[in-house]
């Protein structure tokens, strides 16, 4: 399995509106289907467990003996009634969260819907690309995976969907794993944001990890650039991971924030311990302040893209996703 997981005005315009028109995707043929595994899960009767979950492992061939082996960690060499009991367990003390996302995701089509149409967008713009034709839901560890690309298999963990301000997103065993800015991300409307993110690096896998600090941050510009395309409609901070106000903050100061790379030569850095504080998730960038969001390279990144795409509109997509990341920063010549 491929586990991805996944914890303005004036100037502005150019950071937050698409270039062009969106393509109409109304008649792009895209076939999606939803399965609730937790339904199927915390429903069993539990007094037969062992025929019960033979029967589920037949109804989600493939998943199902992963989401015990993988996501559960059932180790395969227990004896069946230690993995029985170690399932009913689960079932047990996960029953409030599934009890939970009942009531969030009584009615799954909304999130299927939105899913579905960024899927539509990534059939037009990448014709050849086959896109996942199901999902499935779960409910998993609250401090273990979240949305995975498996294939052709969208799996989505509700678990990290419940809402922000969930209780138990708040407990020890939470926030060992996951810091406060990743769980206020926990909310049904990252679903899509999240599969997409997952789409985009089954497109185009990370490979510039050894480059210089410019070279990652326009690499990671052109994925939030793409990831924009396939989810027009979503704000931008969402795609990124902000909050609305650290977007419209890092716009408004993205002049000091360019200054800087410059002003330090950061910017043809291969140092790790000074790319790794400005790539990458963190609750902030040190030298910016306290309320500022972390990932500011990627920002920065994303807005070099912009420009290149500004100067270049009759760009594909494809084309953009295969350019050299040095390149686009010299002729984008970006510069706040």
């Amino acid at each position: 399995m491929r586990f991805l997981l996944t914890a303005v005005v004036g100037c502005a315009f150019l950071f937050s509106c698409k270039s062009g028109k969106d393509p109409n995707v109304s008649e792009v043929k895209v076939n999606l289907e939803t399965r609730r595994f937790e339904r199927d899960l915390f429903n069993i009767d539990t007094n037969q467990l062992a025929q019960k979950m033979d029967a589920m492992l037949g109804k989600y061939p493939g998943f199902g003996e992963n989401f015990l082996a993988t996501i559960l960690n059932v180790d395969p060499k227990w004896s069946g009634d230690t993995a029985l009991q170690y399932i009913k367990g689960f079932i047990s003390s996960y029953q409030p969260v599934f009890d939970s996302s009942e009531k969030v995701f009584a009615d799954f089509a909304p999130y299927e819907k939105e899913i579905k149409n960024a899927l539509q967008y990534t059939k037009y713009y990448f014709p050849q690309y086959k896109v996942p034709s199901r999902i499935i839901t779960y409910i998993g560890p609250l401090d273990g995976y979240g949305d995975i690309l498996d294939a052709d298999l969208l799996i989505i963990g509700l678990h990290q969907h419940l809402g922000k301000n969930f209780s138990l997103y708040s407990s020890p065993l939470v926030r060992e794993t996951y810091p406060d800015y990743i769980t206020a991300r926990f909310e049904p409307g990252y679903i899509v944001v999240n599969c997409m993110k997952n789409i985009v690096s089954d497109l185009y896998p990370e490979k510039s990890e050894d480059k210089s600090l410019v070279v990652q941050m326009v690499e990671k510009g052109q994925r939030l650039y793409l990831l924009q395309k396939l989810l027009p409609a979503k704000k931008p901070h969402m795609l990124i991971g902000y909050t609305e106000k650290q977007w419209n903050e890092s716009v408004d100061h993205q002049a000091a924030i360019w200054d800087l790379f410059v002003q330090n030569n950061f910017l043809q850095s291969i140092d790790y311990n000074i790319i790794k504080n400005y790539i990458g998730e963190s609750p902030k960038t040190q030298e910016l302040g306290e309320a500022s969001p972390g990932n500011i390279g990627s920002f920065c990144g994303w807005q070099i893209v912009n420009k290149y795409m500004e100067k270049f509109p009759e760009t594909t997509l494809p084309d953009l996703m295969k350019m050299d990341p040095e390149k686009i920063f010299q002729q984008a010549k970006y510069k706040p």
